[in-house]
């Protein structure tokens, strides 16, 4: 009997040892740490792959820096495959840059991102440079596009996987666990490299990298829960001196001296730790992003037998991937603006361009942020989408920049110009919230200056105000004055130097539609002065009966205050202004002279139109087509020609109605009209290096369009060929040009932005 009822509490005990062995089993939660580490970082994903493979349920994930990126991401539905597809199609370069497209600009901040080629903060007489390279806009853009369908979990346990990640709080240097908030700002702050981008600003702190202080937040994810520990380590180690051989190599440097000598410790701590090897990369290298997650698929795949015998013990019903649906367009029913001190409400929405209450596409979202932070106007733009029931409420959190002077410079060389050196000074809220007053002053071969003042309005009436003063000689065929001003007529006399000086003043109204679309109405006055020094000099040389004694050796063909209302419409797509590829321009500009002070006594009231349309596309591989055609006319009775159209010469921002054309030198082809055609082949051979075919032709004479000419054969036509380089001072051009009816050939040469 004894023997029976031992035989039977043996049974007994077994059993209960058994279950007791099998509940253990079931509450084992395997939390996965990944650490941070730039571009290696993209070794997560390989890693998460053969985690997926080997069947392993992740109860809890914690990350630092490019380890909350990914781990976010997969916490909150993403499979380790769909990861791959994403950063293998993403552009980390221009995310991390924070380029502006060109397209997010009003055309006054298209004209000011291309004409300098520094800018940096003057307050108080002081020049600072900035916290930053940068902002970090697009890729805060593309972590909210990336979690929409998780923008209304606010506690980060509550994602499909628990998650937590680590920042810095750079006024006290203590690591700060986020583990609730918005999803996208979280990972943001956690990812501040120093330096690289702008400080976040999440609760009133102001956060950097969590990899800083802790890299691999081991502890933390105990704290969540989990008893077995995966970790994946990206970390680089300390650098011999060979190795850093740049400014963010150094500075990795310095943030990995308190985290690499943590991970003595808590490497210990992880059950299975993955370390791919990653000692080729740095943390930069985003293009070679397949070679490092297959380096961390390798790391793991050593971990094989470990991760399967894990799965085995862990005896859990399957992870079900949650479905995400595409985030294709929304509908924002509100708008709730933070931190807007010196911009108004009226401003800020109306640089959105978009209506609430209307179904958006999400790339409308994406160009109203970008538009707002072309301004140049907020250290960071930071927002949340929330559900409110009816639709989503777009919660702006907008900081300032503190800065409201700069100082900007340039430097340019051309063949009409020639060198010029251009000082800045740019103020923001001059007078009003929401405008900006900007001074050029140019010195040089010849002194000139730019002064602006715009209020920004957004969807509303712009206002502004130009005044800009331009000075320039070049020696002309004398034929062209004679044909053009009553002047000498002496046939011994082939060129002169015509001095040109233009002082005009604008006030106008602009709106715009979108970005690329303007119409401008204002006033405008000039003053208008041809002259030569050389004239007298000459004839007294040639024909000494002919001179006409003077109190000055100056000549004045013109000098003339002239009075005029205009208008103009504007479209421009282009990609580059320098180097398109891709886009559309239309200009179009149409004065109406009312009033002259008459200096050659021969003025009647006239107008002056001209149009330009253009096109560019790509063919194929880094070949593209630049096809333009422009016009211009004179209406009315006037004899005045100092507006006339001379053709001839290279550049850009030609005052009055100069027009480049190939070919032929500056200022050699006259008329009251033109027509113009012109098209460019543009090879880009190397990155940022362009070698160009260029042609033009053209019809040039007085009253083309009404005798009908300007539809027959081209008079004069005009071939270039040409290197273009982009350069940090703007862009490097050299053409050679010819044309067959004059047998003459030009070298044109330009170095820098045209101002």
């Amino acid at each position: 009997m004894k023997r029976k009822i031992a035989f039977f509490l043996f049974i007994i005990s077994g059993i209960v040892a058994f279950s007791q062995a099998n509940n253990g089993l079931e509450e084992l939660k395997v939390g996965l740490v990944l650490s941070g580490g730039g571009a290696k970082g993209l070794a997560h994903i390989g890693a998460l792959k053969i985690i997926e493979e080997a069947g392993i349920k992740i109860d809890y994930i914690g990350g630092t820096s490019m380890g909350a990126i990914v781990g976010a991401l997969y916490a909150s539905g993403y499979s380790a495959n769909e990861l791959d597809s994403i950063f293998r199609t993403t552009d980390f370069p221009r995310l991390i840059t924070d380029n502006v497209p060109r397209g997010a600009k009003t055309f006054y901040e298209k004209d000011d991102s291309e004409r300098y080629a520094l800018s940096l903060p003057f307050d108080n007489f002081n020049v600072s440079f900035p916290q930053a390279i940068s902002g970090g806009q697009n890729i805060y853009n593309e972590f909210v596009k990336l979690l929409f369908h998780v923008k209304d979990v606010s506690d980060f346990k509550k994602l499909p996987i628990p998650f937590i990640c680590m920042a810095t709080n750079v006024e006290t240097g203590e690591s700060v666990l986020l583990d609730s908030g918005y999803l996208p700002e979280a990972i943001m702050a956690s990812g501040t490299f120093p330096s690289l981008f702008e400080p976040s600003e999440v609760d009133g702190d102001i956060l950097i990298d969590g990899g800083v202080v802790n890299n691999y937040p081991i502890d933390e994810v105990k704290k969540m829960g989990a008893n077995f520990i995966i970790g994946v380590d990206v970390q680089h180690d300390l650098a011999s001196r060979e190795s850093l051989t740049s400014a963010t190599e150094i500075l990795l440097q310095i943030n990995n001296y308190r985290t690499v000598n943590d991970m003595k410790e808590k490497s210990k701590q992880t059950d299975i730790y993955i370390r791919p090897d990653i000692n080729d990369f740095s943390v930069i290298d985003f293009e070679r992003g397949q070679e490092i997650i297959q380096s961390g698929r390798d790391g793991a795949m050593e971990k094989l037998e470990e991760l399967e015998q894990v799965a085995i013990k862990q005896n859990a019903i399957p992870y079900i991937k949650p479905n995400i649906p595409a985030m294709d367009s929304l509908t924002i029913n509100r708008l709730i603006i933070r931190g807007n001190d010196r911009y108004t409400r009226g401003y800020i929405k109306g640089k959105l361009r978009f209506n609430l209450a209307e179904r958006i596409p999400f790339e409308k979202l994406k160009q109203g942020i970008n538009n707002l932070s072309a301004t140049g106007n907020f250290k960071a733009i930071r927002y949340e989408l929330v559900s409110n029931g009816l639709g989503t409420d777009l919660i702006l959190k907008l900081r300032e920049k503190e800065t409201k002077m700069f100082i900007k410079m340039a430097a340019h060389y051309d063949d009409l110009y020639q060198s010029a050196a251009l000082i800045n000074l740019t103020r923001k809220n001059f007078l009003l919230k929401d405008d900006v007053a900007s001074f050029d002053f140019i010195l040089g071969d010849h002194i000139r200056y730019n002064l602006e003042y715009y209020l920004d309005k957004g969807f509303y009436w712009s206002f502004g105000i130009n005044s800009r003063f331009t000075d320039f000689d070049e020696e002309i065929d004398f034929g062209l004055i004679r044909s053009n001003f009553d002047v000498v007529d002496d046939p011994n006399i082939r060129e002169i130097t015509l001095d040109v000086t233009d002082l005009t003043n604008q006030i106008y109204l602009q709106t715009v539609f979108r970005e690329e679309f303007a119409l401008t109405l204002g006033v405008e006055h000039k003053l208008l002065r041809y002259s030569t020094n050389t004239l007298n000099d000459l004839i007294e040389q040639e024909t000494p009966e002919l001179v006409v004694p003077t109190s000055s050796d100056r000549t004045f063909f013109e000098d003339s205050n002239y009075f005029s209302t205009y208008g103009s419409i504007k479209l421009d797509t282009y990609n580059d202004k320098y180097f398109p590829t891709k886009g559309l321009f239309f200009d179009s500009d149409f004065h109406l002279y009312l009033f002259s002070s008459d200096f050659n006594d021969n003025f009647r009231e006239f107008s002056i139109g001209k149009a330009q349309l253009g096109v560019a596309f790509p063919l194929k591989n880094n070949l593209s087509l630049n096809l333009e055609t422009s016009g211009g006319f004179k209406l009315g009775t006037s004899s005045v020609t100092s507006f006339d159209f001379v053709l001839g010469g290279y550049g850009n921002d030609f005052v009055n109605n100069f027009i480049p054309f190939f070919g032929y030198d500056f200022l050699s082809l006259p008329g009251n009209s033109f027509v113009k055609a012109y098209g460019r082949l543009d090879y880009e051979f190397a990155p940022k290096n362009h070698f160009m075919f260029t042609a033009n032709f053209a019809n040039v004479e007085d009253d083309l369009f009404r005798t009908g000419e300007w539809f027959s054969e081209p008079s004069f036509t005009g071939y270039g060929i040409g290197y273009g380089l982009e350069s940090f001072l703007g862009p490097v051009q050299v053409f050679y040009s010819f044309s067959p009816e004059s047998n003459e050939n030009h070298i044109f040469f330009s170095v820098g932005y045209w101002f």
